[in-house]
């Protein structure tokens, strides 16, 4: 295993952090709503709600920051190491735990544990915990 200390970009990463609690603190403060975004996707992909707006800004904005960093100089190569077969199934992994975990990394990450919640320290001890075994087993017992 190695470190590709070579990219790593602790300003941007810095800066990424920030945005992303300032953006779930808005959320919450502006709209009582947790900053889970498979929650706020999966809010968009029912029956028309009459809270699509903020919604839409909100993922709208996520797509958004990493175009506007690139017009700002700020890009980062991307090293996607899989194929869409491989991608189409992790995604539709990552769906049903997240449904299953009643949110994700985001919401119990960075929100749900902000909060001293103790079901997403569970959720997010679980979530990567999946992670480590996943890499563990396609790496080395697969041989990825």
């Amino acid at each position: 295993m190695s470190i590709d200390i070579v990219s790593f970009t602790p300003r941007l990463s810095l800066i990424g952090g920030l945005l992303i609690g300032a953006a779930a603190a808005v959320l919450v403060l502006f709209n009582g709503r947790i900053a889970g975004i498979s929650g706020i996707l999966g809010g968009l992909l029912g029956t028309p709600r009459k809270d699509a707006g903020w919604r839409v800004a909100f993922l709208a904005g996520l797509i958004g920051a990493p175009v506007l960093a690139s017009l700002l100089g700020n890009t980062v190569a991307l090293d996607v190491q899989a194929g869409w077969g491989e991608l189409t199934i992790a995604g539709f992994l990552v769906g049903i735990g997240t449904r299953y975990a009643g949110g994700c990394t985001s919401g119990h990450g960075v929100c749900g544990i902000s909060r001293g919640a103790i079901r997403s320290l569970v959720a997010t001890a679980t979530f990567m915990a999946s992670g480590f075994l996943t890499v563990f087993v396609s790496r080395h017992l697969l041989g990825g």
